[in-house]
């Protein structure tokens, strides 16, 4: 039997919801949220037709979705979806590789050392740094952290990865006063614990202090923000990479999106020093807009990255060249690096620069637009980022934000910053046009002075 018919109408499914995201709400209507209910039924007794599946899929998911992917969508700092990285997931699916080995697939142990190779360079990282393709920057980070917990406790004589951490001679961990919530996730993971950490403080773009921090020494693992998630700030990796260095401590970046700063030649200052560090973790699904999940992990000493990640056993077939499953968590996996590896292809070295650039001029639009209309902007909006509140109140922002949610021309998300309630406005996607801009900017003012005119 031919799957032809099935994969033809998936891909005119597929378009069909990719042609009416330009003008669709962002956000699904009640009536799309309440059909998903006819998918909880029982489990059916026997098999269904392929492409009525997919039918019902199409006609009761595809009105319930997030329109992430489309260019009025800057709730979370998410990418939409490349044309060609969006085709090359389509193709890995269906050669349906496991990533792990090389024996495996060749193919995709190729096509990923090769995206590797080309990701460390437009981010301007050294040559020879290891890498890895995870799930996000949760993992990613896990994964350089990892790496950075074998090489202090091996320098104090501790094999971590055979004995564990019982017993192990104590590491201090020190970050900055705004570190995002996956990092922790992930000292919490490799059992280094959430609590357990030196904070520094933080200015007030949320950038750690590099002239607070606590004495270094080498058992010491320093964990740097190129990014706040709620500002976009970098911190100054140059100067905590320099005192690091002389006290032989580890510093790992946690450089989700804000390290895609460096592709970009007029944003490149903002990331001054973070190719300084020995790990850094970086979300592709972000800034670079290919298919959830891709996250990837990179460490200036492979060694290390080898000792946390590799596995051994006797069945499992290694080669002479790079074996992908020696430098991530996972031994099977999907093979991330194929969309990677067509996004840039597809772009080049300036289109990467030039989706980065126009994604921080669609921000400072944004900030312009609301100072313009007297609201106050939080914060210096240097990269894509950009925090507004309304009115002067936690209340009146709480109410704007809720508003623009419900209108479903975008969606914005909200947060606190330093104590006051304020509205987050995350620029990410190649699909974002200045139309969009504002078209968004228009409806939020809209309703932002309704709400305060009844005030």
């Amino acid at each position: 039997m031919s799957i032809r018919p099935l994969l033809d109408l998936t891909a005119a499914a597929a378009a069909e919801y990719l042609d009416g995201v330009p003008e669709r709400s962002v956000v699904p209507t009640a009536d799309a949220l309440a059909a998903l209910g006819s998918l909880r039924r029982p489990l059916p007794d026997g098999p269904a037709d392929a492409e009525q599946v997919l039918r019902e899929l199409h006609a009761v998911g595809s009105p319930a979705t997030v329109a992430t992917t489309g260019g009025r969508y800057f709730g979370f700092v998410i990418g939409g979806t490349l044309p060609a990285a969006l085709a090359a997931n389509w193709m890995a699916g269906a050669w349906d590789q496991n990533g792990g080995l090389s024996v495996l697939s060749p193919a995709a142990a190729a096509i990923e050392a090769v995206a590797m190779g080309w990701l460390a360079d437009v981010l301007g990282l050294p040559a020879g740094v290891a890498g890895g393709f995870v799930t996000g920057a949760t993992m990613a980070n896990f994964t350089g952290l990892a790496a950075a917990r074998h090489a202090l406790l091996a320098r104090a004589g501790w094999d971590v990865e055979a004995q564990g951490l019982f017993g192990a001679p104590p590491l201090t961990v020190v970050v900055g006063d705004e570190v995002h919530v996956s990092a922790l996730k992930a000292l919490a993971l490799l059992g280094l614990g959430r609590e357990r950490v030196v904070r520094v403080p933080v200015d007030g773009q949320g950038r750690m202090r590099a002239d607070q921090l606590p004495p270094l020494d080498g058992r010491t693992l320093v964990l740097v923000q190129a990014g706040n998630v709620n500002t976009g700030a970098l911190d100054p990796a140059g100067e905590v990479c320099s005192a690091a260095r002389e006290a032989g401590a580890w510093v790992h970046v946690d450089g989700a999106f804000g390290m895609w700063a460096a592709a970009a030649p007029a944003r490149a200052h903002l990331a001054a020093g973070v190719e300084l560090a020995d790990s850094w973790a970086v979300d592709a699904h972000k800034w670079l807009n290919v298919p959830y999940d891709s996250g990837v992990a990179f460490c200036r000493h492979p060694d290390a990255m080898r000792a946390a990640m590799a596995t051994a056993a006797a069945y499992l077939v290694r080669g002479d060249e790079r074996e992908p499953d020696d430098y991530t968590p996972e031994v099977s996996r999907r093979a991330r690096g194929v969309e990677v590896w067509a996004a840039l292809a597809a772009l080049g070295r300036t289109g990467v620069a030039d989706l980065v650039e126009r994604c921080c001029r669609h921000a400072t639009r944004f900030a312009e637009g609301f100072s313009a209309a007297g609201h106050e902007v939080l914060n210096d909006v240097q990269l894509n980022q950009v925090m507004v509140r309304f009115g002067g109140s936690d209340e009146a922002t709480r109410r704007v934000i809720a508003a623009v949610q419900a209108d479903g021309t975008c969606w914005c998300g909200g947060t606190v910053w330093q104590g006051r309630a304020a509205m987050r406005v995350s620029v990410s996607s190649w699909a974002t046009t200045e139309e969009d801009v504002e078209r968004s900017l228009a409806a939020i003012l809209r309703l932002a002075s309704g709400i305060l005119a009844e005030a």
